[in-house]
């Protein structure tokens, strides 16, 4: 941890900080130079508890902590990429299927198509968060019937999105992996009821969220007892020509500090089909670990999201099944 203290602070007062930082972190490092007082060999969870003591002492300008003080637990984990329930070891791993389930037809049509098309797992949304109250927001629990006859006819893991901490023991005995939406990455209540469901969980980052705050987000999972996590860049909803794209540069920051498999959605970076598709082999370029794609045979009959959904057809291209 790093203090910075306040321009022409007079060195005594500079001692005393000193001084009181040790009172209040027993047995760490305290050193003084400069404007600055430099504290280490303490537990990085007694830092985060102590920074805002710290912070609250006459003459501090602030007080700074490394991603490995604020994400001990995500910072220290093994840099291999997991085998289950999806295997990230052989190459990309694909999750493709409709923005939600809309009916049992047309639903196991897409996923006996996507399945044949490359994909390793089915996107099975059934509670859609949305900004509307009078949008389609899902089939909610009468769908559970249907992405279990999708995943006993394919094989295929289910991946599903939980908006509310009423829905996740339900949803975790029938889906594999559970999703965190990007309007719910700062959730910290549903945060810990996903943790502690036994699932993996496929945590996106929010809009506008930094490193820090995604990462902090995925150790408030690790803290509450997850044992597998799946990052997912989704870009920013930014108003811009050429925007939102994805952010290559923060997804391999992320790859690099945590060993944690990260995926691009590219279908809610762009907004836009042919962008998507697009999109979606740039972030393989740039060293994703797999996509997270909005897919289905008849796009254009989608109640929800379809025009950034891509046809089986480009999908197949994408995985090059």
């Amino acid at each position: 941890m790093i203090i910075l203290l306040k321009k022409n602070l007079a060195p005594a007062a500079a001692a005393e900080l000193a001084r009181a930082a040790a009172r209040l972190l027993p047995g760490a490092s305290v050193k003084r130079s400069g404007g600055r007082l430099t504290i280490s060999a303490a537990r990085p969870q007694r830092l985060a508890e102590a920074a805002p003591a710290l912070e609250n002492l006459p003459g501090v300008e602030k007080a700074v902590l490394s991603d490995a003080e604020l994400c001990p637990l995500a910072c220290a984990l093994p840099k291999r990429l997991p085998s289950s329930p999806l295997d990230f070891r052989r190459g990309p791993v694909f999750i493709a299927g409709p923005c939600a389930v809309e009916g049992e037809q047309s639903y196991l049509a897409a996923a006996l198509a996507l399945k044949a098309a490359g994909a390793h797992a089915l996107r099975a949304a059934l509670f859609k968060p949305r900004s509307s109250p009078y949008a389609f927001q899902g089939l909610g629990w009468p769908g559970l019937k249907i992405i279990s006859k999708a995943k006993k006819l394919t094989g295929l893991p289910l991946v599903t999105e939980a908006t509310d901490t009423r829905q996740v023991q339900r949803l975790a005995a029938a889906c594999d992996i559970l999703q965190v939406g990007a309007r719910n990455m700062r959730n910290y209540e549903l945060l810990k009821e996903l943790a502690r469901s036994g699932r993996a969980v496929l945590l996106k980052r929010g809009l506008r969220a930094t490193l820090t705050e995604w990462l902090l987000s995925a150790e408030y999972l690790l803290a509450s007892g997850a044992k597998k996590i799946i990052l997912c860049e989704r870009g920013d909803a930014l108003a811009r020509p050429g925007g939102p794209l994805l952010d290559f540069k923060l997804m391999a920051a992320a790859k690099k500090l945590t060993g944690l498999p990260v995926l691009a959605d590219p279908s809610h970076a762009s907004r836009d089909r042919a962008l998507a598709a697009a999109l979606a082999r740039q972030a393989l370029r740039a060293g994703a670990d797999g996509l997270l794609m909005e897919a289905s045979p008849d796009p254009f009959a989608a109640r929800v999201d379809g025009r950034q959904t891509v046809s089986i057809e480009t999908f197949r291209a994408i995985t090059g099944k």
